[in-house]
């Protein structure tokens, strides 16, 4: 597995990090290891969910095939 060093980060970021971690029963380094497993899994979250409710809003509709609409529009 890779490692990741990240420097000079404020003191009080890594006591808020130690205090969160400590609340949840886990070491600094579990912590930030599930801080950055979730953070690296949040772009394509976001994407599925905007995807279903597109689709959601979509569902019923007929919709028409875009080769057909390009070719109507080069037609002109």
């Amino acid at each position: 597995m890779a490692q990741v060093l990240v420097r000079e980060l404020e003191p009080r970021v890594v006591r808020g990090l130690k205090a969160r971690a400590r609340s949840r029963g886990r070491s600094l380094q579990a912590e930030l290891k599930e801080i950055l497993e979730q953070a690296s899994l949040q772009g394509t979250l976001d994407a599925r969910t905007v995807t279903l409710r597109i689709r959601r809003r979509l569902a019923g509709r007929r919709h028409t095939d875009s080769v057909d609409l390009v070719a109507e529009d080069r037609a002109r």
